[in-house]
């Protein structure tokens, strides 16, 4: 008889009770259960390069189109950083932050005519008086300085401001992704109030979707009592988002809270469920709201346990690593680590964890325009780093 170790035991038995959808009294149960614990994907043999490094934190990073980076620091500072690592001055202009705890500056990104216009968007924790503050996002007009490698931004107006503020510093959310029609989806985190997430009237635990200039899409969900910003509601926090370039679609992840990280594609006016239902559990170990499933509420399309405190998402469409096209890459905090989910149908088929074995907080994760994968470190010694194929000498 061929024995079973005790690891693999234990994950056989995880996806068994995976796959059991749980009963929860006066409520139905879902159709079909989240996935978790994928089968492993084939290893790949990566180089891993440090670009920069002396990042205090850094949280978001957005490539120019000469291949430059720019690079938020949580502290509240904007970076242009070379391909060669050189760290620029801090970029002057940048709205006043919140940086306390989690609170600071955070996502950046580009107009899609971003080479006519010099439009950046980044996203912060505005401070709202004494105490308080709020996710926001701001457009501004950067005009880079040749001589000095940095530069300064113009023109800032903010674009979207959440509501109500909090007196919280934890769970902002934040990430920034720009459709093919130019609109934003921004997420916000929960801030510590859940019930706050299932209220249509506050823009808290919400994905939102915005024109550039802040107004409303027509496109929209318009039901009674929406605030009309919201594309979805039911979020913890999520700090990771894309839009698949072949479908359009939009994919979000977010961190659960003992276990229960998601991964989902969020569609307008549908409720994903938090703090209601979920695969975590309290940090005192007990149950969260009424279990796994309620009708009317979205099952992830995925589901870590325990968390890995997924933070940054990226699609891969690049030509460094063939085998991984389609895929989507993940970054983990608390697990440090990347994890890499081969998709087939909007499923998860298969999961490659890579370097777990280095102890970095991934905070980001972008496909660069030369196919290669870039981290950040999530540090106050935080770097930039660079995955291209073992060997390939890229």
């Amino acid at each position: 008889m061929k024995r079973v170790g005790v690891r693999t035991l234990v994950g056989r038995l995880a996806v068994m009770v995976a796959l059991v959808p749980i009963a929860v009294p006066g409520t139905p149960v879902a159709a079909e259960a989240a996935q978790t614990n994928a089968p492993k994907a084939p290893a790949t043999a990566v180089d891993v390069k440090v670009v920069a490094g002396g990042l205090s934190h850094p949280w978001g990073l957005q490539f120019l189109p000469d291949g430059r980076m720019l690079v938020t620091e949580r502290e509240g500072r904007l970076r242009i950083v070379s391909s060669d690592g050189h760290i620029s001055t801090p970029v002057k202009g940048v709205p006043a932050v919140h940086a306390v705890r989690q609170g600071g500056l955070l996502d950046v990104r580009l107009a899609k005519d971003f080479e006519k216009s010099g439009t950046v968007f980044l996203s912060y924790s505005e401070p709202r008086g004494v105490g308080t503050s709020a996710t926001a996002v701001a457009r501004a007009r950067l005009i880079q300085d040749r001589a000095s490698g940095s530069g300064r931004l113009e023109d800032v107006k903010v674009i979207f401001q959440q509501q109500p503020k909090q007196g919280t510093s934890h769970h902002y959310g934040s990430r920034i992704v720009i459709a093919d029609d130019g609109t934003l989806f921004i997420t916000t985190g929960d801030r510590g109030n859940g019930n706050l997430a299932q209220d249509p009237s506050a823009t808290i635990g919400k994905v939102i979707h915005i024109n550039a200039d802040g107004s409303v899409p027509q496109n929209n969900p318009k039901f009674e009592g929406w605030a009309p910003e919201i594309w979805s509601i039911g979020h913890r926090n999520l700090q990771g988002a894309v839009i698949d370039p072949k479908s359009g679609r939009l994919w979000t992840v977010e961190h659960g809270a003992r276990g229960g990280d998601e991964l989902n594609h969020p569609e307008a006016g549908k409720n994903y469920g938090w703090p209601v239902i979920s695969y975590g559990r309290n940090y005192s170990g007990t149950k969260i709201g009424v279990g796994t499933a309620k009708d009317g509420m979205e099952q992830p399309i995925y589901y870590w346990d325990p968390s890995i405190a997924t933070s940054g998402l990226a699609y891969y469409d690049g030509g460094l690593f063939p085998s991984w096209k389609g895929n989507l890459l993940v970054g983990g905090l608390a697990g440090a680590q990347l994890s890499r989910l081969v998709m087939k149908n909007d499923k998860v088929v298969g999961q490659e964890v890579l370097l777990a074995d280095r102890g970095d907080r991934v905070r980001d994760v972008r496909v660069g325009p030369d196919g290669a994968v870039y981290l950040l470190s999530d540090d106050g010694d935080g770097q930039i780093l660079k995955l291209t194929p073992e060997g390939s000498g890229k």
